[in-house]
């Protein structure tokens, strides 16, 4: 069984744990009305790009990365740093996270936040609006063609935007027939968990106008940014580099410091 599967097993079990406050969270999601969009946030126009900056303590492929771990004051950081969204880790088993982490960071700065975690049913959608999310993400690679069209539907439904995310043509595909309007290439392959930035000048290729494109993933230099940012990427999502970073102002600096209709940052 591959790691992916492993997860989506928990993650089933998350959900039987949920179904009894289903019909609760459902409204309670509805009735909810204070967005930020995410996708708006990150639509900085073809001479610059958006970062989205993970609040995240581990990660099954390295552990832990860090032990003194404050989510509300790693995202205040990036906030400071110049970030444009947040991604708040929620899943506890194999990245240490915690659904009240979301809460509290939405709480503490102004930035769209992103729920990340194994979407499977739409409770967690409703939980995920509950708790402050302005959006969440959706894995090609762990849904039916059906569930996936269902649960984008019903995060329309409660007015959250949707990280689409995809790791071959096929998903894009996939993500492009339900109407996905912003898509994440994981350079990760969630079978292996083995990293290539050559997953995003692939797939890129084939995105068509009027989606937003996030490269997820493996990006931790400059460098790794000018080169997503060159296969027409409107935005990154980064976790790791920056959780380790002693800078974090410096290593956002560095991450958005492409080159492309404009020019940004310093040589």
């Amino acid at each position: 069984m591959n790691r992916l599967q492993k997860i989506l097993e928990v993650k089933e079990r998350e959900v039987a744990r949920l179904l009894p406050r289903m019909e609760h969270l459902r409204e309670a999601a509805l009735r909810r009305d204070d967005f930020r969009g995410f996708g708006a946030a990150l639509d900085r126009g073809p001479a610059e790009l958006g970062l989205v900056a993970e609040v995240k303590k581990a990660s099954p492929s390295v552990g832990t990365i860090v032990t003194d771990f404050d989510p509300v004051a790693v995202a205040c950081a990036y906030e400071a740093a110049g970030a444009h969204a947040v991604s708040v880790l929620t899943d506890e088993q194999f990245f240490q996270g915690h659904l009240s982490y979301l809460s509290r960071v939405r709480e503490s700065i102004r930035l769209p936040c992103l729920r990340k975690d194994f979407t499977v049913h739409e409770v967690q959608i409703y939980e995920a609006s509950v708790a402050g999310a302005d959006a969440v993400l959706l894995i090609v690679a762990a849904l039916e063609q059906e569930r996936l069209e269902a649960l984008y539907r019903t995060a329309e439904r409660c007015q959250l935007d949707v990280l689409v995310e995809v790791h071959s043509m096929e998903e894009l595909d996939r993500a492009l027939d339900i109407g996905a309007r912003i898509i994440g290439i994981n350079n990760r392959n969630l079978t292996t968990f083995e990293v290539d930035l050559g997953a995003t000048e692939s797939i890129s290729e084939e995105v068509p106008e009027g989606v937003l494109l996030v490269s997820e993933s493996g990006i931790k230099s400059g460098a790794d940014t000018q080169r997503v940012f060159d296969c027409g990427c409107n935005a990154i999502l980064v976790g790791e580099t920056l959780m380790r970073s002693g800078d974090v102002n410096a290593s956002v600096r560095e991450l958005l410091g492409v080159r492309g209709g404009g020019d940004l940052g310093s040589e």
